[in-house]
């Protein structure tokens, strides 16, 4: 179990390293909503 938690919370503060900021976490999720959202779109 600790073991668990270990590697998830190193996944987690990978995660968000990926994105200096919360402002970054913002974008990149607008982004994904807008790549979906045209996916979802018919032509």
């Amino acid at each position: 179990m600790r073991k668990i938690i270990t590697l998830s919370l190193l996944a987690a503060a990978l995660a968000v390293s990926a994105c200096n900021t919360v402002a970054g976490i913002g974008r990149d999720v607008e982004a994904v909503g807008t790549v979906v959202s045209d996916a979802a779109r018919p032509d």
